[in-house]
Formats: C-alpha cells, sequence, structure tokens
C-alpha cells in the first residue's frame, strides 16, 4: 500500500520524467492505467483497500474482518509491516489480525524519520520462513509530505529539491522533490519483485496507493490532499500487478485476465480484496470475480466517491470542476459518469 502517489507522475503511465526505471523493466508486470480511489483520506482508502468496506457500502466495516483474516482462515500465514504510525484506527484494527504485525516507528521518537526501504530486511526474514503460504502487507510512508524526507539525500536525482517549504513559488522544487519520492519509492517495488523472484515459487505483488496529491497544479493552487472536494490528481492512482514466471505457468488464464482488463476503469477500493483474494485461489462467499481484475469477467460498475459524511457520490455530484474532468479524459481515465 502506497502513501500520496499520483499516478500522473509514473513515467510507465506516460510522465515524461524518468521516474520509474526499474519498473519499466520489470518482466511480469501489468499497469492498470483506468484506476480511481474512492477517498483522498488515508484513514478512509486504506481500510477500504483491506477490507470488504466500500464507498457503496462503507459501513460493512463496523461488522466485518479484513482480508488478511481470510488469507489465515485460508492457511496463509499473514503479517503486517507499517512505515505509519498506529493510530486507533481501522488500519491498525485490520493490520493487527495478521498472526505478526509491527509497525516499526512505533518505539521512536515522534520526529524520527525511517524510510521505507527499511521495510525490506524484515519482509526478507519473513520470506526465509519455512511457511508454505504466505501473505504480507506493507504499508508505506511512500511520498507523504515533506516530499524531501521519504527518500535519502544520496539518491536525489531532480534538482533543485531544497526549497521545500509549502508555497506556489516554490513548486518547481516541490515537485523535483516529490518525483524523487517516486523515484525511491520504484526502486522498493523493484526490490520487493527481486526478492519474490529469486524464492522461484508463485508469487504475486500487488501495489496502489491510498490516494494522489495536489502540487499546485494550476490555477486553483491546491496543495496536498484530503480535502472535502476531491480533485481528479488526488483520485488517480497507480494500480501495479507482478506475477513470478511460476505463478505465469501455473495460471495462465490468470495473467491474461490480467492484461485484458488493465485498461479497463477500475475503482482500487472495491477491487483489491477481491484480485487478492482471486490470485491467491481463496474461496469464500465474500468473493465477487466480477470485481476482480484477475477474472476475465471483470467489470467496473458504476464509480463513486466517499465523502465527508460516509456517502457514496458519484464523481459528477462531488463538487468537482470541469478542469477535473478535461484532465481526467486526457488522461484516458474512463467512465467518470
Amino acid at each position: 500500500i502506497g502513501e500520496t502517489a499520483r499516478a500522473g507522475e509514473f513515467s510507465i503511465y506516460g510522465y515524461q520524467r524518468n521516474t520509474t526505471p526499474e519498473l519499466a523493466k520489470t518482466q511480469g508486470l501489468t499497469a492498470f492505467t483506468n484506476v480511481l480511489t474512492q477517498s483522498n483520506t488515508t484513514h478512509k482508502s486504506v481500510p477500504m483497500l483491506l477490507s470488504l468496506a466500500t464507498a457503496e457500502d462503507y459501513d460493512v466495516i463496523y461488522r466485518t474482518k479484513g482480508v488478511i483474516s481470510a488469507f489465515k482462515e485460508a492457511g496463509f500465514h499473514t503479517t503486517f509491516l507499517s512505515n505509519q504510525r498506529p493510530n486507533h484506527s481501522f488500519i491498525d484494527i485490520f493490520g493487527k489480525e495478521a498472526d505478526d504485525w509491527r509497525f516499526i516507528k512505533e518505539s521512536l521518537p515522534e520526529d524520527s524519520n525511517v524510510l521505507d526501504q527499511s521495510l525490506l530486511p524484515i519482509v526478507n526474514k519473513v520470506l526465509e520462513q519455512p511457511y508454505k503460504k504466505q501473505l504480507i502487507v506493507l504499508h508505506t510512508y511512500g511520498s507523504h509530505f515533506n516530499y524531501r524526507e521519504r527518500y535519502p539525500q544520496s539518491e536525489v536525482f531532480f534538482k533543485p529539491e531544497d526549497n521545500a517549504s509549502a508555497e506556489y513559488e516554490n513548486r518547481q522544487s516541490l515537485l523535483n522533490a516529490y518525483d524523487n519520492s517516486i523515484r525511491y519509492t520504484d526502486q522498493l517495488l523493484a526490490n520487493i519483485v527481486r526478492m519474490l523472484a529469486h524464492k522461484d515459487c508463485a508469487a504475486t505483488m500487488l501495489y496502489t496507493s491510498d490516494h494522489g496529491e495536489n502540487i499546485f497544479d494550476d490555477d486553483r493552487r491546491l496543495f496536498l490532499h484530503a480535502s472535502p472536494i476531491p480533485s481528479c490528481f488526488e483520485l488517480h492512482v497507480p494500480f501495479l500487478v507482478w506475477t513470478s514466471a511460476s505463478y505465469q505457468r501455473q495460471h495462465p488464464e490468470v495473467v491474461s485476465a490480467l492484461r485484458g482488463n488493465k485498461n479497463k476503469p477500475v475503482q482500487s477500493s472495491v477491487s483489491t480484496i477481491h484480485t487478492l483474494l482471486q490470485m491467491a485461489g481463496i474461496q469464500t462467499p465474500c468473493l465477487k470475480s466480477r470485481l476482480s481484475v484477475a477474472d476475465a469477467g471483470y467489470r467496473c460498475g458504476r464509480r463513486h466517491y466517499l465523502n465527508d459524511h460516509n456517502l457514496p457520490l458519484m464523481l459528477d455530484k462531488t463538487g468537482m470542476t470541469q478542469t477535473d474532468f478535461r484532465n481526467m479524459e486526457l488522461w484516458g481515465i474512463t467512465h467518470l459518469k
């Protein structure tokens, strides 16, 4: 699970800057192009990614367990690792359903800055355990502001990025820092793929971000995220699925479906759990294969956004402007009304 990563800044989606050089050469990766999240806030988006809750039925969150419990009941050893602090939210509740869970900053001072790649040695230790089936969920800090703190200075690629205070006049420096954070995410995901590929087993990785970000992109001069009225920059998110060579041999029909669905409209908040369940071969009445992008019969349904009152709104009822809809159409985002 990424944080504050917007799809428009990934060069694998056509961004002119080379922000994803590692993912661009990753074999077995399917990049879904037409994906929107249903919330521009972490505390709502992440629980929807981890459970059956959606904008259309958010209240189910109060009476259901999450995807981690489904994998546990199907015989998987489950691990939840977070580079964010626990905050007594549904993220914590669903994360702590795992056999093993850890918030790596929990015991550190509040001002501690821990990079996402600090998660990798822990992941490697988990992968070394003799579990036959595993689910590992990572909650990263991704591209959350302050962007300069999301990567080491040795990895600075776009310059200058040192004038990063939140002011419109600093947009280029802010954008450089943000794009550097995306390059660092690119490295993180590529390293995870290499670790899984090295195991030479049937493995998959799904990556998406909770929401995107505003970076003074137009004359509205919006910055950050979580505003009551979302923007296109907050809703358009990356959605990537990688499959190992062994998985591809064992499940060619899944790989074919992934590739066939990659340009179709997707609501990440709806489809993530169903895709994970189907790719893992878990049979449950909760699985709706038509909502899984790993199924040949996938279809999106009408897009919705979860507002501040936990009510589902169609996108044209959210207060989004014509600028937002024009941008999304230019990006190839369909199924908007």
